[in-house]
């Protein structure tokens, strides 16, 4: 399967899931939010754990076995903080690097901003919110192909 069929497929789930708001499956560890999304051989998984302090992992399989993954973990640190902006940042994740949001994205007095080193191969990045100025969230992410 061709890359960009695999990134495709990932910025689809996304989108579909905790981005754009929706509905969790059943649980895989005890209080764990999960979300799925499959088309064919290909499945997607993001769980995470807690809420203004959490942690998590997405997740790529292509016929049951692994082929990607990633971490994050992150806390909001400020107020007001806007879970309903960052899942707008979240869905205009680029193409070229479809991990979280984009570069930059503003709406209102709200800034997201994300920085990542690497490619989809290997990665780390990390993310902020600010509202008028000030940082209010902020996310650290890395991931890797398995093998």
């Amino acid at each position: 399967m061709e890359r960009d069929e695999i990134t495709s497929f990932l910025i689809r789930a996304k989108k579909a899931t905790y981005a754009g708001k929706g509905a969790e499956t059943v649980s895989s560890r005890t209080e764990s939010h999960d979300l799925e999304y499959t088309e064919g051989e290909l499945g997607y998984l993001d769980t995470y754990l807690g809420g203004a302090q959490f942690a998590g992992e997405e997740a790529i399989w292509i016929s049951g076995k692994p082929y990607w993954s990633m971490n994050y973990a992150g806390q909001v640190i400020g107020a007001p903080f806007s879970g309903d902006f960052l899942k707008e940042a979240l869905l205009r994740v680029p193409t070229d690097k479809p991990f979280r949001g984009p570069a930059e994205y503003s709406n209102g007095d709200y800034t997201y901003k994300s920085t990542v080193k690497g490619d989809f191969g290997w990665f780390q990045g990390y993310e902020v919110i600010a509202y008028k100025g000030e940082v209010i969230y902020e996310c650290h992410y890395h991931g890797t192909l398995i093998k």
